[in-house]
């Protein structure tokens, strides 16, 4: 019965580390795409901290005694999101691209909020996720921020 339980939930942790494969992905696209050097820098930073989650949720995965995800989501939200602000960073528009950027988080929030509504976390995989979240939504709220103060 436990290996089932650690089953369901690595399943639930590894849809949280693709994503952050795909915010990795975005972000360091992002970054390399604009010559806007604040941007640049956050995009940066967050790349490297959505790396570091999905290293930290991949751990946990293993601990049960289950593979992590290795790869991006090939279709869904999170992938479209990011091809949006792909297609924003090719015109150049700041406010585009940071719009593009709080849709992707909102997709993640989205993830982490519904991964947190699984009965089958242990306290242990809840306080990783919510520590995590907590920090996607500060990273959503300085987009945002910036987003609204850019001009078009």
């Amino acid at each position: 019965m436990e290996t089932k339980i650690n089953k369901k939930e690595a399943d639930v942790l590894n849809k949280l580390v693709e994503i952050n494969h795909d915010r990795t992905e975005g972000y360091r696209r992002a970054a390399e795409e604009t010559d806007q050097a604040d941007i640049k820098s956050l995009f940066n930073r967050l790349a490297g901290k959505s790396s570091e989650f999905s290293s930290e949720l991949g751990s946990r995965v293993s601990s049960l005694g289950e593979k992590p995800e290795e790869g991006t989501s090939a279709s869904g939200k999170v992938y479209r999101a990011w091809m949006d602000v792909k297609s924003a960073l090719t015109s150049k528009d700041r406010k585009a691209i940071l719009s593009s950027c709080e849709f992707g988080e909102d997709v993640a929030l989205s993830a982490y909020r519904d991964a947190l509504e699984d009965k089958d976390l242990t306290s242990e995989s809840r306080v990783l996720i919510e520590r995590q979240m907590s920090v996607i939504k500060s990273a959503h709220d300085e987009i945002k921020t910036l987003r609204d103060t850019a001009k078009a």
